[in-house]
């Protein structure tokens, strides 16, 4: 069996570091019937948006399986558990609070940290309610301003039992992917409508950071980005040029106004009419120090530059690739977190997402991915390599816990370290679930053992 092997000296083996598992609401909780719509169920219900037709109706049935799963989290000896609110879950329409839905929270909680495992907690994956959609969700500025109303509730109600508290997850998707190529929900295309849906939601961030250091200052509250090493296909100028302004377009975008209280300067690349609409004092509230910042990352992309000085994806060459079909790259994840603390002043850094989607096939009861093990194993050394060139890393969380509803892709993806049959849901655990416990109880061994 393939192992997940870290040196002996590694900072990543003591106590302090932590290691856990990540899962998002939409994804895994089901029981649609116990929250409102969100503007996933209005894009699952669209033809051709999601490759298997599918939807997030029952998903892992996460509501009614809670216990369980918390139980098997427990068993793989983690540190952490990251989950996300359901936002159409706790809220009402009227701006009252959904009682059944923020109890199942409270619960989950409680029940986590009875079993001494900290608790990161985000408040948007992506699931916004249609309600608000029909209002022009992230396209209309008041949405930021009902995200903080939401994070006052979320904050009242489960107050400083969250170690951790992220605004977004993500922000690039839910703007980008989301509103400006129309891939995901809720399907809307232009550039113009990306960049406004990216500021709306950097706004949302600012606002509920103040929310979340009112009423929970002893938290750590901070926000979860993505990132993909942006590389050029050749050393030329021009795609040299185009994997920088990739870089500044699609990562930077979200960073740099976080940290410096400003856009890159690819924003005056735009027209007019694409820039988003900044309001006097708004990059103050998006540039109030966060508490930690949360990277997720899965691969690098490669660009090339074009005719009118901007750039395009090149598509892999290599072989080694994911079921996603993307490139297996642990050097760029090193190359992207030594850059990152060179470039900015950073706080302490979790890595909140990263893992990798391969073609599990459950057979005689398990589920031998070696291939993702050994995605584990270059990835968590690529962190180690970090964090020996000075970056300040504190945690690693896997993702995912468990197979699930994978947005556009519906269930043909599955990126879980345990795997779930979905008519059955019975969950198994994967080998890479096997050999990441295996790292993380030993780590604990180790460290009583004197190696630190």
């Amino acid at each position: 069996m393939q192992e997940i092997n870290l040196p002996s000296n590694s900072m990543m083996l003591s106590k302090d570091f932590l290691f856990g598992v990540a899962t998002s609401s939409f994804q895994i909780e089901g029981d649609r019937n116990g929250r409102l719509d969100c503007i996933w169920d209005t894009f699952c219900a669209q033809e051709n948006t999601i490759e298997d037709g599918t939807n997030g109706d029952e998903a892992c049935k996460h509501i009614e399986l809670w216990k369980q799963d918390v139980a098997l989290i427990d068993n793989l000896g983690v540190d952490a558990y990251r989950l996300s609110i359901s936002w159409p879950r706790v809220m009402n329409q009227d701006g009252t609070v959904n009682e059944i839905g923020i109890r199942f929270y409270i619960n989950l909680v409680d029940a986590l940290k009875r079993r001494g495992m900290k608790v990161f907690l985000t408040l948007y994956h992506w699931d916004l309610p249609q309600y608000l959609e029909d209002q022009g969700g992230w396209l209309n500025r008041d949405t930021a301003y009902a995200f903080a109303q939401y994070a006052e509730v979320v904050a009242n109600a489960l107050g400083e039992k969250v170690h951790a508290y992220a605004t977004l997850n993500e922000p690039f998707c839910s703007a980008y992917l989301g509103y400006e190529v129309g891939i995901h929900a809720p399907g809307i295309t232009g550039v113009g409508n990306g960049r406004k849906a990216a500021h709306h939601l950097l706004l949302a961030h600012g606002l509920a950071l103040k929310v979340l250091n009112k009423y929970c200052p002893n938290s750590q509250n901070g926000i979860v980005l993505n990132f993909s090493t942006c590389h050029g296909a050749t050393d030329s100028q021009a795609d040299k040029r185009a994997a920088q302004l990739a870089d500044d377009y699609h990562n930077q975008w979200y960073l740099t106004p976080i940290v410096e209280g400003k856009y890159p300067e690819v924003i005056d690349r735009l027209d007019d009419a694409d820039k988003p609409d900044i309001h006097k004092g708004d990059m103050a509230i998006i540039s109030q120090p966060i508490d930690y910042l949360g990277i997720n990352y899965y691969t690098r992309t490669v660009y090339e530059g074009t005719d009118n000085d901007w750039f395009e994806v090149v598509p892999p060459t290599t072989t080694e690739l994911t079921a996603m079909g993307w490139e297996i790259t642990p050097d760029a994840f090193t190359e992207l977190l030594v850059d990152l603390h060179q470039r900015y002043t950073l706080p302490p850094i979790y890595i909140t997402e990263n893992g990798a989607a391969m073609d599990d096939k459950l057979v005689n009861g398990e589920v031998n991915d070696d291939d993702r093990t050994a995605y584990f194993h270059t990835h968590l050394n690529a962190v180690n390599s970090a964090i020996e060139q000075g970056v300040d890393i504190r945690g690693y969380f896997a993702w995912s816990l468990m197979d699930n509803f994978e947005w556009a892709l519906g269930y043909k993806k599955r990126f879980g370290i345990v795997y779930v049959d979905y008519k059955t849901q019975k969950r198994t655990l994967k080998q890479s679930a096997l050999a990441y416990s295996k790292l993380v109880k030993s780590r604990i061994n180790g460290y009583i053992s004197g190696i630190k």
